[in-house]
């Protein structure tokens, strides 16, 4: 499995030059054609009025938008042109998470960025939280600070869910990049630990059927110390430069009013993370 189509989501009001530069990195490690999407709606202000003076204003919102578009095409042109292969731009008035998650259609792998804020704007952001539950793709979310994807050593959070299984499924092209691949399971109170260490044995099996040697490790139930909290605690122990993680085993509602793991995942900004639904 290989990564044949990489696709780059840029925002508007939101550095770009991260998520450029690991996109870029990955059509270059894989060969593979790069396409850069992004899309606004005007939104009207709250107050508003009517008839030409109304128009007037739509008129001139939309104008700045294009603009603004058509700059963060320049802004994709630039960084991609000494990489090679097929480069292409798509860009809409259109509301950024759907326009996205459409065109994800043809891609591999989406790769995002930016801290993703509680309650976003759905007219000029779409929100990695967004788009995992939307695109139909693995997402890569790139910490703004990243200047590089580094996969020396690679963190697969567990928990033996469908969308764990599809995340990890997405990731292989990387981990066969990876020097070294943990994975590891927090289990529930409850939870028999032996069966839990034949699962992510299971899965450490699978992968080396893939190519990939992974160790596999089983934490102590979490007690009174959060699931995040121990996981990121493991991400810096080995020095993770990747987490892939199954995103949203909750609801989405709970998982944006209560937090939790992936919550935590789309929000830090130390590493990269790989997220699937």
């Amino acid at each position: 499995m290989t990564y044949a189509t990489v696709m780059v989501s840029l925002a508007l009001d939101q550095p770009n030059e991260a998520r450029l530069q690991v996109a870029g990195e990955l059509a270059e490690r894989f060969e593979a054609a790069i396409i850069g999407v992004a899309a606004a709606q005007f939104a009207p202000p709250l107050y508003f009025t009517d008839g030409a003076e109304a128009q007037a204003l739509i008129d001139d919102g939309e104008a700045s938008i294009r603009r603004r578009l058509a700059g963060l095409e320049a802004q994709f042109r630039a960084a991609v042109k000494n990489r090679g292969g097929h480069a292409e731009w798509r860009s809409a008035m259109d509301y950024p998470a759907p326009f996205v998650a459409a065109q994800a259609r043809c891609a591999d792998i989406v790769v995002s960025g930016g801290q993703s804020p509680a309650f976003s704007d759905a007219f000029s952001l779409a929100s990695p939280k967004d788009l995992v539950m939307q695109a139909g793709r693995p997402l890569l979310v790139v910490p703004d600070r990243a200047n590089w994807l580094d996969l020396r050593n690679v963190l697969v959070a567990w928990k033996d869910t469908p969308e764990a299984r599809r995340a990890v499924a997405g990731a292989l092209p990387m981990l066969h990049k990876a020097k070294d691949v943990t994975i590891v399971e927090i289990p529930e109170r409850g939870d028999d630990r032996s069966a839990v260490m034949a699962g992510i044995s299971d899965v450490a099996a699978w992968l080396g059927r893939h190519g990939v040697t992974a160790t596999a490790r089983v934490l102590e139930a979490a007690g009174n110390e959060t699931a995040a909290a121990r996981l990121e605690k493991v991400a810096g122990d080995i020095g993770a430069g990747l987490i892939v993680a199954g995103a949203y085993g909750h609801s989405r509602f709970r998982e944006l009013i209560l937090g939790g793991v992936t919550q935590y995942l789309v929000t830090q900004t130390a590493r990269s993370v790989l997220l699937s639904h």
